[in-house]
């Protein structure tokens, strides 16, 4: 019996920064759901949610936005749909009318598409990046360490 064993994606040493953000964004779904069953108030999720959208999502977003994606080009099907998710999520974030729902739909979309863009968008734009697009992108983004808000870690 074969097992089919998926190899770690080779990821560039200018899009490994941003990629260790998508690992903090897939522990944001991870904290969300975890909220959610251990019977949290939305109110408490929510305001970390907020803290984690303005402090980290926005800037990795415009970091994407500005500087990745145009290496494929802002017409490529793949960037045309990495930037719809994004819009999407933005509208998520900043709704208010229905926390509980939105928090439900964040938890699904922004994981799945922090999946597509490991697995698929950033590996098409590491194959045509040039050495001087990547050194741009390591230039640009700082990769400093991940500083989380544990004023109330309600997801231990």
């Amino acid at each position: 019996m074969e097992v089919n064993k998926t190899n770690p994606i080779k990821r560039s040493k200018a899009l490994q920064g941003v990629s260790r953000e998508h690992h903090h964004g897939l522990l944001l779904c991870w904290k969300i759901r975890t909220g959610f069953s251990k019977g949290i108030s939305e109110e408490r999720i929510k305001k970390y949610v907020d803290w984690f959208y303005t402090t980290h999502l926005i800037p990795h977003f415009e970091l994407e936005e500005n500087f990745i994606f145009p290496i494929l080009g802002n017409k490529h099907r793949l960037v045309k749909k990495a930037i719809t998710q994004h819009k999407r999520l933005h509208r998520l974030f900043k709704d208010s009318d229905s926390p509980s729902k939105s928090l439900s739909l964040i938890e699904e979309e922004l994981e799945q598409h922090i999946r597509f863009e490991e697995r698929v968008l950033f590996n098409e734009i590491q194959k045509i990046a040039s050495e001087e697009q990547l050194k741009t992108i390591l230039k640009l983004h700082n990769d400093e360490k991940f500083n989380d808000n544990i004023h109330d870690t309600f997801w231990i």
